[in-house]
């Protein structure tokens, strides 16, 4: 090989300065030694710190922002709010790669399928249940059947019966993985209740009803300490619940790009819209 060539591709393997400088600031806001809510120190400060130049450090908070890891504030209240890295920043990014491998919402549920009855099991299992998991539940269940004339703030109660669920399965790992399904399935799934809400076709309550039904029973079975019955009560559930999105959208593609502003990378979180 020519050795123009060879020098020329030694120098581009070496990391970029941006690149290292945003690798440093990133490490500080995951560890938290940059807290969620703080401001980057000042580019004056950063510029004497890394001794780099004006273009870099600007890179450099591109990269982060990018990330949504920061917010630079333009103008005469300039500078750059941290946010920790969220769930639903890693759901968007998540939704690009299953755009672009044409994954559909058929393909998306049948992964809940699998995943979230775990989650319930794993509330069953817990020592603590009937303190940390039970009460919290049974309100949700209590404050939806309150709903069960109102549609959208039905489905938002018993949506965020699920997100509880998971959330208190005690695996951080499961944690964060489902509830990042679970946020690409609600974002997806509230376009199809705005669709058949506007058509007049939203589920009617005898529908609502089974849903409610369907988490009284799981919320016995956690309480129980029924880790089977717990397991296989929450896939019948989600079996049932998301026949009636997988109707007539199952074999449409994830369309996250179409999601943007509910889920692109913010310190915001998408909406929760759920049939339940």
């Amino acid at each position: 090989m020519d050795g123009r060539f060879q020098g020329r591709t030694r120098q581009l393997s070496q990391p970029r300065v941006a690149e290292m400088v945003a690798d440093i600031l990133r490490a500080r806001i995951v560890d938290g030694e940059l807290a969620d809510g703080d401001l980057l120190p000042k580019q004056d400060d950063l510029l004497d710190e890394f001794r780099v130049s004006r273009p870099s450090i600007r890179e450099a908070m591109r990269i982060l922002e990018t990330e949504g890891l920061i917010s630079v504030r333009r103008g005469n209240i300039g500078g750059a709010e941290v946010h920790a890295p969220k769930a639903s920043n890693a759901a968007y990014m998540l939704g690009l790669v299953m755009q672009s491998r044409h994954v559909d919402l058929a393909d998306l549920a049948e992964a809940l399928r699998i995943l979230e009855p775990d989650c319930a099991a794993l509330c069953a299992a817990r020592d603590d249940r009937a303190k940390a998991v039970v009460p919290r539940l049974r309100e949700l269940n209590d404050q939806a059947e309150a709903h069960l004339d109102d549609g959208p703030e039905f489905t938002r109660l018993a949506r965020q019966f699920h997100d509880e669920m998971v959330e208190s399965c005690g695996n951080t790992t499961m944690i964060l993985l489902v509830g990042t399904l679970e946020t690409l399935w609600s974002s997806l799934e509230s376009q199809w209740a705005e669709t058949i809400a506007a058509e007049g076709h939203y589920p009617e309550v005898r529908l609502r009803k089974l849903v409610l039904r369907a988490h009284a029973r799981l919320t016995d079975a956690i309480d129980a300490g029924n880790r089977e019955l717990a397991h296989r009560t929450a896939r019948k559930h989600l079996d049932e619940s998301q026949r009636y999105v997988l109707a007539t959208n199952g074999d449409h593609r994830v369309n996250i790009t179409g999601l943007r502003s509910h889920l692109a990378p913010s310190p915001g979180r998408g909406p929760d819209a759920y049939l339940g």
